[in-house]
């Protein structure tokens, strides 16, 4: 049984909670709070599990054995004395501040113990000896992962791309004994990515000294999360990892645009994806004063923490949508500090799509604090910004049509082996036929230049050139979308107003058929008339 099809048997219970009221956006941390238990009963048979065990009474076998209203009952009280280390009775059983960390406020709604009866059997079947060889940690992955899929209204909504995630990493390097953070960590995807590609770098951390895999362990991962809920789920994620973090765990609880952000230690490395929109009644959620640029969109605010706080010669990869490139006012002096101190050497224009939010348009921003010459240099850092277009004439993707590794790699190949973005680089990289796209009129990007580069998806613009030709919007794009309408050839108004009345007169008929095949006629008829009526008045 492969971590695929464990994940859809677990995914499929959900029917289960289903019929105990339980809806699709809470149906993961429903499960997790119980998977956890099973997990960690897993990882202590087969000797991987060092340390945070769960205490006496509150572990699988304690709750396997049960049935009936006893069943229930039991879980209740392990989640509880999870949560505030104390039995019934009020004897201490347990001062782990991670695992009551994870089972903070935890509380179960199942209401039927038959459900909960069922969900254990359910996981007491699952082959472990198959899912312990991918490891448990990349389960839980796989089902965080689903459900970002499946309930755009759930985990969606923090959960970036595996591939994008990896991409990411992999452009950066992170190497052992750097610190390396998210702000808005999730459920920790970045954070874990990094760790794993450090384990593949190091043979499983083998090479690293006692005391450099404890660091790696406890002290080279911090993200920080707002929702309590989704911290829990990054706190599980990142122990069936193998990463405990400090005494709150790798995810601390609060608010990256507040007092906990302004308290991090600067990091050598920066990944991350902050949360879309606009701080909710105004400024209210950014309370940080050592900001220079007050505003209330929070993905401005997040710019402006991720390049103050990483150390000279740090990196950073951050996702940002559209408007942070040309918003003007504090966007405007926003990106040219950025640019003033930091090398800004890349932008990734993304497909749109591969978000829950459909319609958002976004970006992957690198850049390295500091200059090539000088890491402590303040000013005119930024000498070029390579940018590579990926959105243009880009599937639409979604389920049909899954964004993966290989729509990324060639981005991969011409960024270059540094991660700080300084190999050799030459424009290029042709993904399409020249023929087959046509180029935006009366285009700066697009003046002087060779005709093929304005064909590619790689191009290179320089410091000057931004200021003088773009006034500092980083906003660059110079292919015109194969499947755009150019307006100048539209019909006139009167023609696409006839169209639009033939497609509605159409719909409506199909409509009325239907209603009479349901027997309801009389409505019909009297829908007809009204829409006489109405057309009547158009006319």
């Amino acid at each position: 049984m492969t971590n695929n099809d464990i994940v859809q048997k677990l995914w499929n219970l959900c029917d289960v909670l289903r019929d105990d009221g339980i809806n699709y956006s809470d149906y993961v941390t429903e499960l997790v709070l119980l998977l956890f238990i099973k997990m960690v009963h897993e990882n202590t048979e087969a000797g991987t599990l060092q340390k945070h065990p769960l205490p006496e009474g509150c572990r699988w076998t304690d709750l396997s054995k049960q049935d009936g209203q006893n069943l229930l009952e039991t879980y209740k009280r392990m989640l509880l004395a999870l949560s505030t280390g104390k039995d019934g009775q009020g004897n201490q059983i347990h001062d782990d501040p991670l695992i009551t960390a994870i089972y903070s406020d935890a509380q179960t709604r199942l209401r039927e113990p038959r459900h909960l009866r069922q969900m254990v059997a359910t996981l007491d079947q699952i082959d472990w000896f198959s899912a312990q060889k991918d490891g448990l940690g990349d389960l839980y992955e796989g089902l965080l992962e689903k459900n970002a899929n499946e309930t755009k209204s759930g985990a969606g909504q923090y959960f970036t791309p595996r591939a994008l995630i990896n991409t990411m990493v992999r452009c950066l390097k992170p190497q052992p004994g750097e610190r390396i953070q998210d702000p808005a960590a999730g459920t920790a995807g970045f954070l874990i990515a990094a760790h794993e590609y450090i384990k593949g770098q190091t043979d499983d951390l083998y090479d690293l000294t006692t005391e450099q895999k404890a660091f790696q362990t406890t002290k080279a991962y911090v993200g920080i999360e707002l929702v309590p809920g989704t911290r829990r789920l990054a706190l599980m994620n990142c122990l069936l990892h193998g990463m405990e973090g400090d005494a709150e765990g790798v995810v601390h609880l609060g608010n990256a645009l507040g007092q906990t952000g302004a308290g991090l230690e600067k990091a050598d490395v920066i990944l991350a994806n902050p949360p879309f929109g606009t701080s909710k009644g105004g400024d209210a959620s950014i309370t940080r004063d050592d900001l220079t640029y007050k505003t209330s969109n929070k993905q401005l605010a997040f710019l402006q923490h991720i390049y103050r706080n990483l150390k000279p010669g740090g990196r950073a990869a951050v996702v940002l949508p559209d408007n942070v490139l040309f918003e003007a006012g504090v966007g405007t002096d926003v990106r040219r500090d950025l640019m003033n101190k930091c090398n800004l050497h890349t932008i990734l224009r993304l497909p749109t799509g591969i978000f829950y939010a459909q319609g958002v348009k976004t970006n992957v921003l690198f850049f390295t604090k500091g200059s090539a010459a000088d890491k402590y240099q303040e000013e005119h850092c930024t000498e070029h910004v390579w940018v590579y277009d990926l959105r243009t004439n880009m599937p639409s993707f979604g389920k049909r049509t899954p964004f993966g590794d290989q729509h990324l790699k060639p981005f991969e190949d011409v960024y270059g082996d540094s991660p700080n973005g300084d190999s050799e680089r030459k424009e290029g990289e042709y993904s399409f036929h020249s023929e087959d796209i046509e180029l935006p009129e009366h285009s700066d990007e697009n003046e002087g230049i060779d005709p093929r580069l304005a064909h590619s998806r790689w191009r290179s613009f320089s410091r000057q050139w931004i200021a003088e030709h773009k006034g500092d919007s980083l906003d660059i794009s110079w292919l015109k979308d194969s499947d755009s309408v150019d307006a100048a050839n539209l019909p006139e108004p009167s023609v696409l107003a006839g169209e639009a009345m033939g497609e509605l007169v159409q719909a409506l008929g199909e409509l009325d058929a239907l209603m009479r095949e349901l027997g309801a006629g009389e409505e019909a008829d009297g829908a007809r008339v009204l829409l006489g009526e109405v057309m009547g008045e158009v006319k």
